[in-house]
């Protein structure tokens, strides 16, 4: 797809330009970690058992480590590597918090980390169809990220989307490293995570999620362990989960006092900031009414995240 700048009233091609070091390309997006991805930069570089991770890093709402490696040779195999980092990740589980606890400077305990979770980013100008093919798993805890430069110092990261596929990874690969890692790493997608919800709060979760992509093209469904989330540009809007057998729709970075809420319908999650580092504000659902209600605050999240340019 063509890149194009309006000028004149007239459209003009943006012209690629090769991103000619691996290195630069990982300096730039480790010092821009939390823009591109949504993430805490760890460290660089971080070798143990023969294993040299390109970026370690940290998602601080799944609570979960994410390995970053960069790639100029196409020649690689993406289940291969991806797995091997993966193992190397939980058969060294102290080492990785012992480099976080290091390089930030806050205690984790091994608890404090969900490490079903874990994930591994490959990062490269461009892939190849056996790569690409390589992904198309329901189960993959393995992304696949393009990144391109422009002239005019632009640069985009397009994450490589796999196909809708019903296949398990476990069932088709005889890697011991695959077999290993999937019983303790695990994926989801939307329809695992609303399947969750009986009755009546399933058809309102059905309807829920339909609304909240109404409001906005841009939203990208995102499903964890805990909850469906929709993130912008890798940072996380709002969520859908369960509590006490209800919908509850959660706004990040959002205390009760920053939406105009006269029903007072919303609460601060406790210990919010200390548990997710930042603020959850959460509406119980229990009704086609506070649907409604919901979106009501959904739109002005959205608009106060692009006055403030949060998005």
């Amino acid at each position: 797809m063509s890149l194009l700048r309006i000028k004149g009233g007239k459209l003009e091609q943006i012209k690629e330009t090769e991103l000619k070091l691996e290195k630069d390309l990982q300096k730039l997006t480790e010092t821009n970690l939390e823009t591109v991805f949504g993430l805490q930069f760890v460290s660089t570089e971080f070798a143990l058992n023969n294993l040299r991770i390109d970026t370690l890093a940290y998602d601080t709402e799944t609570g979960s480590f994410v390995i970053i490696e960069y790639k100029r040779d196409r020649s690689f195999s993406v289940i291969d590597q991806g797995f091997a980092y993966l193992s190397l990740m939980l058969n060294n589980k102290a080492d990785f918090i012992l480099e976080y606890s290091e390089r930030i400077g806050k205690h984790l305990r091994r608890d404090d980390i969900d490490w079903s979770q874990s994930r591994v980013l490959f990062v490269a100008q461009s892939f190849t169809n056996h790569q690409l093919q390589a992904i198309n798993f329901k189960d993959l805890p393995i992304e696949l990220w393009e990144a391109k430069k422009y002239s005019d110092d632009l640069i985009s990261f397009n994450q490589i989307k796999a196909l809708q596929s019903a296949e398990s990874i476990k069932t088709v690969s005889k890697n011991e490293n695959v077999s290993t890692v999937s019983k303790e790493v695990q994926t989801y997608s939307p329809e695992e995570i609303l399947a969750r919800f009986k009755g009546d709060a399933h058809e309102l979760s059905l309807e829920i999620r339909r609304r909240i992509l109404d409001v906005s093209g841009r939203f990208e469904e995102k499903p964890t362990k805990r909850y469906l989330g929709y993130k912008i540009e890798g940072k996380n809007i709002v969520a859908i989960d369960s509590s006490e057998g209800n919908v509850r729709i959660t706004f990040t970075r959002t205390r009760p006092e920053d939406l105009n809420d006269p029903e007072k319908k919303t609460s601060l999650r406790k210990k919010s900031l200390e548990h997710y580092n930042q603020y959850l504000t959460d509406i119980i659902i229990r009704k086609q009414d506070d649907i409604d209600y919901a979106m009501f605050l959904l739109k002005q999240v959205m608009t106060r995240f692009q006055k403030e340019k949060i998005i």
